[in-house]
């Protein structure tokens, strides 16, 4: 039979918009559902005509059209956590107050903040979550220390973190200490982990858009309703999308080679440049001896012309002299006669 006519009773609840579909099985486990007045077990298939309830309410079918489903987008501020559980002290359904039952696509880190996506139409989250489906979303991106050329190759050419290799990605500097970049993946916690392996701390991090959705002018802690227009691009872009997780972790045996051809190109780049940490953008930083630099500026670094410093050697066991003849003077007895 097709899905048209029957449907796992998890996905059937899940899909009305009343909770996920872990939820659901809890809820079945507790025999707290019931199908045609009967109590059903794990597993069971929705038949046409049948009559879902929890918890005593009914449980409707999901329109053809979803024109019952809700699609809103929520500019998070910090300190919200993304999470469906009313017992977490602020958790994202608690911040937004909404009327009906819905459950955020994807997260965002406690810490973070910006636009995500909450809706009660369970069918359409995996579909923009999965990497595979290069649906991109873009950051806004603050930094602890000034931005260099190798940070930027690096962070586009991909990161080794978490026992993989990051995708290639778009990243443009804005400002010294700031960059926006653009991903397609969603490991955990991925552009702090990037940055943290290059030496960076996130200070700052911002989500300013998923796919042709923008934060425009929400401010922090309002939302709104997605438009039909914004709705229609969405469903085209996720039109034919894989619903299921695809296994992006590389084999070790390729983990490893590409650990090491990461380590070897980063020793190429940082022996290339002419700094430890390479060209900084915004305002010259220098490193290391402040009078190997100024000769570098004077001379040019490659310049085989530029004077080099000599080297002394002093002897510590070498006895001073006041001439360049010997004295010899009467040695002195210390000894009590």
């Amino acid at each position: 039979m097709s899905q048209d006519i029957e449907k796992r009773l998890n996905k059937f609840i899940s899909d009305s918009g009343h909770c996920s579909r872990r939820e659901a099985d809890k809820l079945i486990e507790q025999n707290r559902v019931k199908i045609n007045g009967q109590v059903p077990e794990l597993g069971t298939k929705v038949q046409p005509g049948d009559e879902v309830f929890v918890d005593g309410k009914r449980i409707n079918k999901i329109a053809e059209n979803k024109s019952d489903r809700i699609y809103i987008a929520y500019n998070k501020p910090t300190g919200i956590t993304c999470t469906t559980e009313r017992d977490v002290y602020g958790n994202i359904i608690d911040a937004i107050r909404h009327k009906e039952r819905i459950f955020p696509i994807g997260r965002l880190d406690k810490p973070s903040e910006g636009l995500i996506f909450l809706t009660s139409d369970g069918d359409i989250v995996n579909k923009i979550l999965r990497a595979e489906n290069a649906h991109d979303k873009e950051y806004r991106v603050t930094v602890d220390q000034p931005l260099s050329e190798r940070f930027v190759d690096r962070m586009q050419r991909g990161v080794p973190i978490l026992d993989t290799i990051t995708k290639p990605c778009i990243v443009k500097v804005e400002s010294r200490f700031v960059f926006t970049i653009i991903l397609t993946q969603g490991l955990n916690r991925q552009i702090r982990r990037m940055c943290e392996y290059l030496g960076y701390e996130v200070t700052r991090l911002q989500r300013t858009r998923i796919m042709n959705v923008t934060l425009n002018n929400l401010k922090a802690g309002q939302w709104r309703n997605l438009s039909e227009k914004e709705m229609a691009e969405i469903n085209t872009a996720v039109e034919g999308s894989s619903k299921t997780a695809v296994n992006t972790t590389l084999p070790k045996e390729q983990q490893s080679t590409d650990q090491t051809n990461s380590d070897k190109l980063s020793r190429q780049r940082k022996a290339s440049e002419p700094t430890a940490s390479g060209a900084y953008y915004g305002k010259v930083e220098r490193s290391g001896n402040a009078e190997r630099n100024n000769r570098n500026d004077k001379y040019g670094s490659n310049d085989r012309t530029a004077p080099k410093a000599k080297k002394v050697f002093v002897n510590k066991n070498a006895k001073p002299s006041t001439s360049s003849a010997t004295i010899n003077k009467p040695k002195l007895s210390l000894k009590r006669k």
